[in-house]
């Protein structure tokens, strides 16, 4: 089966599964960032699209529990490296691949140590996802659908974190060079929510 197939096979599984639905514009804006991340400099582009597209199968519903207790405790992370493999045997993608998408996956959130070129890629895209316009979004359409939104205030306080925490841990300097103006627009965004708050709570 040729890369065209088997990545095809691989968008159309996560289109099927990605629920709610604005999970799915996630996987191929990280897929490209990470690509442009790299730069000049040579990687596994198999490895690198299978990660990006299949790292956050544990976060759809469907996938993750739906017990609030139970989903207090989700490791997504560990869900996808468990069940990526059979996936990606379905598909017809390179056996000796596998371990190498795996430990991008393993290794793509904040706090991990990725070992691989691909996983640094993955693990810097993914924290770039969460500053700028699109963490704003993405944070903010989780308000009074996700256990941990309860208030606007609650999505404030993510972006804050987001923004006090992520860009110290990047890795890349083009990742770094990327950060800035997201940086700057998400201290923007914050500055302006409290100002328009009125020292209003949100």
């Amino acid at each position: 089966m040729n890369g065209d197939s088997y990545r095809q096979m691989i968008v159309e599984t996560i289109r099927r599964e990605a629920k709610p639905p604005d999970k799915l514009s996630h996987q191929a804006r990280l897929y490209e960032l990470a690509r442009r991340l790299a730069g000049e400099k040579p990687f596994d582009d198999d490895v690198l699209f299978a990660s990006a597209w299949l790292h956050d199968l544990g976060v759809f519903i469907g996938h993750r529990p739906e017990n609030p207790a139970e989903l207090a405790k989700w490791d997504n992370v560990a869900y996808a490296v468990q069940k990526a493999p059979q996936l990606l045997r379905d598909v017809g993608f390179p056996y000796e691949k596998i371990p190498a998408v795996l430990e991008a996956i393993r290794t793509h959130l904040p706090s991990g140590k990725p070992a691989t070129f691909e996983g640094i890629l993955l693990r810097d895209a993914d924290i770039l996802e969460q500053l700028g316009a699109i963490g704003i979004l993405r944070t903010v359409s989780k308000v009074g659908r996700d256990t941990r939104f309860v208030h606007f205030r609650d999505a404030i306080s993510s972006l804050r974190r987001a923004l006090d925490e992520l860009p110290g841990r990047l890795q890349l300097d083009s990742a770094r060079a990327l950060a800035a103006q997201r940086v700057k627009l998400l201290r923007e965004f914050l500055e302006a929510a409290q100002r328009d708050a009125v020292g209003q709570d949100l």
